[in-house]
């Protein structure tokens, strides 16, 4: 079963609130299992007047194919009160990102594996190191400490000082 890892940040109300309440929701869905999370990170938004947001990396195990789990990222990010019509770097209940699938490199229409922009997020980088230190880019081969060094210093503070380990059938 191949593993993924998700992009997760929240600006908006309980931030979080809202990381946990995403995390048992994806626990939850079908031939998705959730196992590990890294520490969760504090980091400046790209809007304007908005509040810091609180991000983390998730590793999961899934067998769902990369469009089936985007969409069911992307019903988690609806029921929770995100609008697929908000404005670019408007402010954000959830934000679920689909970083990684196993060392798949594709482009559709509806995704491109990896992020394309996860190499230039330092909020990414960081907690993605955490879970996967020894890890690289499957389409530049750079390792994510190369690439995490590459986007220089970025404000970042460690809200919590655990691991959040899940068991992989975390419900």
């Amino acid at each position: 079963m191949p593993a993924a890892y998700i992009g997760v940040g929240s600006n908006l109300g309980d931030r979080e609130g809202n990381l946990e309440r995403a995390a048992r929701m994806l626990a939850r869905t079908r031939g998705v299992w959730l196992l590990r999370r890294s520490r969760t990170y504090e980091s400046p938004p790209h809007g304007p007047s908005q509040t810091y947001f609180y991000n983390q990396v998730w590793e999961i195990w899934t067998d769902l194919e990369p469009e089936p789990l985007l969409d069911a990222l992307l019903a988690i990010e609806a029921r929770m009160g995100r609008r697929a019509d908000r404005p670019r770097w408007a402010p954000r209940v959830i934000d679920l990102d689909l970083l990684l699938y196993a060392d798949r490199v594709s482009v559709s229409d509806r995704l491109q594996l990896p992020h394309p922009r996860m190499r230039e997020r330092a909020f990414v980088l960081e907690p993605l190191l955490e879970l996967l230190p020894e890890g690289r880019d499957p389409v530049t081969g750079l390792s994510f400490r190369e690439l995490r060094a590459r986007v220089g210093h970025m404000p970042l503070a460690v809200v919590d000082g655990a691991h959040l380990l899940c068991h992989p059938l975390y419900r």
